[in-house]
């Protein structure tokens, strides 16, 4: 008799035990990560993004789940990209750069939104101040327009009888205009002709670089993109090619070759953000976490780079800089 009980019992266990698994599993939360990169490109970025989660006692695979959703380069996959991930019910969405936060916060007003490397939140109407965000929105801004006067000075440092000195913006990017106006109104105080260029795709930078040759820009600087980013090696070979010197936002373009960067570093912001991301899920409200800005920004100078394209980087540049490659 007592056998018998046994067995039906550990029948009994075996048919709930699925059910049991099935529950534990929908109580597992679900980060939705929404990036107008590809994953070939973000290894650096996701790698930060988990330690800060894990910083917060959260481990993917572990006690959560990412859904990972990639535009590869193509802005207008981002909003279907977004309402994927709201379909999925997912707890938390991640948005890099203002493109996929912009999706995002146009899918859904209820499931909480970490942004990260967006130029200008307030602005974009993101949120309606750092400081007090509102909604169900929070993040990190990286500052990009407002560096700009910052990036042509170093390039005018490097090149100072550069002349004309081109900016290559992407014109699908919702902060181009301020980007414009704050390099333009540098480059008037300098003196210094700045010469506007698109490139939204591949094949329009291999065209821009051509425009860059034919009007004999002598430096220039690469606006903060996600698109660029996405597309550094392209970039710093064309640059290369055609022994143009160029400033970018990120560390990474510097490692891969390029001259110079100056910007934050995207490595900790998304760091910062995962562990944004851990407290939400702890039960913190987004509009209770303000948006965070950059407390420091990162100045690296490839010298090969440098010595390739015949320059000698100043004492002044090598004695600020955070990191220099050799």
């Amino acid at each position: 008799m007592r056998r018998r009980n046994f067995v039906t019992l550990a029948g009994a266990a075996s048919i709930a035990w699925p059910f049991a698994a099935r529950a534990q599993q929908k109580l597992m939360p679900v980060v939705g990560w929404l990036s107008p990169r590809s994953p070939a490109d973000s290894a650096a970025v996701v790698a930060g993004f988990r330690q800060g989660l894990g910083e917060t006692g959260y481990v993917e695979g572990h006690n959560l789940t990412i859904e990972y959703r990639w535009a590869e380069g193509q802005y207008d996959r981002l909003p279907a990209l977004a309402v994927d991930l709201v379909n999925r019910k997912v707890d938390v969405i991640v948005a890099g750069a203002s493109p996929a936060a912009l999706a995002a916060k146009s899918a859904t007003t209820t499931i909480p939104i970490v942004f990260v490397a967006v130029a200008d939140p307030v602005a974009v109407g993101l949120v309606a101040s750092l400081a007090r965000p509102g909604g169900n929105i929070t993040g990190f801004s990286v500052m990009s327009a407002e560096l700009m006067p910052k990036r042509l000075e170093l390039i005018s440092e490097l090149l100072p009888r550069a002349g004309m000195i081109a900016l290559m913006v992407n014109p699908k990017n919702s902060n181009t205009e301020r980007m414009i106006g704050d390099a333009q109104e540098a480059a008037n105080a300098k003196g210094v002709p700045l010469s506007i260029l698109n490139a939204g795709t591949d094949s329009e930078i291999d065209t821009t670089f051509a425009t860059l040759v034919h009007q004999h820009a002598r430096a220039l600087v690469i606006a903060p993109d996600p698109f660029f980013l996405s597309r550094r090696e392209q970039l710093v070979a064309l640059a290369a090619r055609d022994a143009v010197p160029a400033i970018y936002e990120f560390r990474e373009f510097a490692a891969a070759g390029g001259l110079i960067s100056y910007g934050p570093s995207l490595t900790d912001i998304f760091r910062q953000a995962g562990a944004y991301v851990g407290r939400i899920l702890a039960g913190v409200r987004p509009a209770d976490l303000p948006v965070q800005q950059p407390a420091r920004f990162e100045l690296v100078i490839n010298l090969k780079t440098a010595n390739a394209l015949g320059l000698t980087a100043p004492p002044s540049i090598l004695a600020r800089a955070d990191e220099v490659i050799e």
